[in-house]
């Protein structure tokens, strides 16, 4: 029997969604791997143990997309323009930090409709943020970054070409093409309320939130009964994740079967 290589992801809250996506894709190519997800609470000492272990690639969810960086032997240069890190890579001992969160969010947007030129209001300026914000500016989007912290919000904007306002932009989502929520409200292990009034939306709008546990939050919900286009956090999640499996294995991802298990998870 081959020895297996392992693979987990890192977060306050694991979640066995990943997991599925990339075990049927190992599973569909033969491939000796095994995908784990671990709840740190210690990242220096995860990181150690990712050394000693030889564990071959994590992601990396929140919160620790950006305090992870000063603790790795290197940077892919784009993750290092992002300024965040979703995805490490081991090569004996060298721990390099990547971002596919960029990629992710792209793609499941454009599952539903062009980018270019789309005026849209990215809710948040943490480390998915930061990947979302590069992502869509490169796609041409006319990208505006709302966050409590407006420093925060105004430093992002700055790197991609945006425009930065309060949070209470978020009253006024239904004057863009493309809402996106990449805080964590929504989400059950920290706030189940929407970051956006139901009012606020409308029938025109693509939402897209990035929070999969539950994966029908009540923006989503909200956004549904009024007619708008909704992209459930598991759309970014199946993207991204393809992009890490070929960091770690060296194989195109078979996205088909991974989609496959992600609809037989979520729908």
């Amino acid at each position: 029997m081959p020895l297996v290589t392992l693979c987990g992801s890192l977060s306050l809250y694991p979640s066995p969604l990943g997991a599925s996506l990339h075990d049927a894709g190992y599973r569909a190519l033969g491939l000796p791997f095994s995908y784990i997800p671990f709840a740190v609470r210690d990242l220096a000492g995860a990181l150690s143990g990712m050394r000693s272990l030889s564990i071959r690639g994590f992601g990396v969810s929140y919160p620790f997309k950006q305090r992870v960086m000063p603790l790795l032997d290197g940077i892919d240069p784009l993750a290092k323009r992002i300024g965040a890190v979703n995805t490490i890579v081991n090569d004996d001992g060298i721990l390099t930090g990547h971002n596919t969160d960029w990629v992710g969010a792209v793609r499941a947007l454009e599952e539903v409709r062009p980018l270019a030129s789309a005026r849209m209001l990215l809710l948040g300026a943490g480390g998915a943020a930061r990947a979302i914000a590069y992502g869509v500016t490169e796609r041409g989007a006319r990208l505006t970054i709302a966050n409590r912290d407006l420093a925060k919000a105004q430093e992002l904007a700055n790197s991609v070409g945006g425009e930065a306002r309060g949070f209470d932009e978020a009253d006024r989502a239904g004057d863009y093409d493309v809402l996106v929520n990449a805080t964590t409200l929504g989400s059950k292990e920290v706030d189940l309320r929407s970051p956006v009034p139901a009012a606020a939306l409308n029938a025109g709008l693509v939402v897209m939130d990035i929070v999969y546990k539950p994966v029908e939050t009540l923006l989503l919900a909200a956004a549904r009964t009024i007619g708008a286009t909704a992209v459930h956090g598991g759309r970014m999640l199946l993207h991204q994740a393809a992009k890490q499996f070929e960091l770690y294995t060296g194989h195109a991802a078979p996205l088909e079967v991974m989609d496959a298990a992600l609809r037989a998870k979520i729908g």
